[in-house]
């Protein structure tokens, strides 16, 4: 895809994954559209995204978890910006801890950001894309929602939900000239993990698969526009959660022994 002029939607693009997609859409001449909750960083990438693409964007403060700020935050969309060529569903969190211990309030929490908020702004954003018979969305999922590890029961179930979703989504879609692509990464060297894993040794243990957002940004918006069922990195885990899927007491060993340090 051509991304002159086009409408790209970034939600959870304050910082880390989602920043640099925004940077590398403005790069291509997009009309980018952050949204997030920290409203002093989106408008850092808002300003930067304008001098990347030489044309005016956009910053939008959004609690993904609240249906009536995402009604708000789209109305704003549609009335100030346009209509949304490419979406990506970028807001999410996690936290791991071993489940008898894990606090179910910040369980729920963390699917209605993960889960429920991203259906929620993906269904309105997709009714418009399947009237206009185009449009692309992409749905960060994770490596996590292939290949669960221990301390990740919670955020590998937000992850499975978002996986199942998207596979579902992309065939109902298809007809409509609207694409749906999957992103599952891995450890991605970002801010993230300040929440997720506040020991820091997460990251640390798995540095030789540790994902730069920059190229992982790169990838996606290179794929903008075209017909894309997943988007798999690294690939040393993607060649893993395939071997899971056949053999799969012995992927049980790899997913407690090899890929579990956290």
């Amino acid at each position: 895809m051509d991304l002159t002029d086009k409408i790209v939607v970034v939600t959870g693009g304050s910082a880390g994954l989602g920043e640099q997609i925004c940077y590398e859409a403005a790069k291509r001449g997009a009309i980018v559209v952050t949204c997030a909750r920290r409203i002093n960083l989106i408008g850092q990438v808002k300003e930067r995204c304008s001098e990347l693409s030489g044309k005016e964007a956009f910053a939008f403060q959004l609690d993904i978890a609240d249906p009536d700020n995402v009604e708000s935050v789209i109305e704003r969309i549609e009335n100030e910006v346009g209509t949304v060529d490419v979406l990506v569903n970028n807001a999410g969190f996690g936290l791991f801890d071993n489940f008898v211990d894990f606090d179910l309030e910040a369980a729920k929490n963390m699917f209605n950001v993960n889960v429920l908020g991203m259906m929620y702004f993906t269904q309105k954003i997709a009714i418009s894309m399947v009237n206009n018979k185009k449009g692309h969305i992409f749905n960060v999922a994770s490596m996590a929602g292939k290949m669960a590890t221990p301390k990740s029961t919670v955020y590998s179930a937000t992850k499975f939900a978002v996986l199942g979703f998207s596979n579902a989504l992309r065939l109902e879609l298809r007809p409509a000239n609207v694409y749906v692509t999957t992103i599952n990464p891995g450890p991605i060297a970002t801010e993230f993990f300040d929440k997720a894993d506040p020991s820091g040794s997460y990251l640390e243990n798995l540095s030789g698969i540790v994902l730069d957002p920059h190229k992982l940004a790169k990838t996606i918006v290179n794929k903008m526009g075209k017909a894309t069922r997943e988007i798999n990195r690294p690939f040393i885990m993607e060649g893993a959660s395939r071997f899971y899927g056949l053999f799969p007491h012995i992927g049980d060993f790899l997913a407690g022994g090899l890929f579990n340090r956290k």
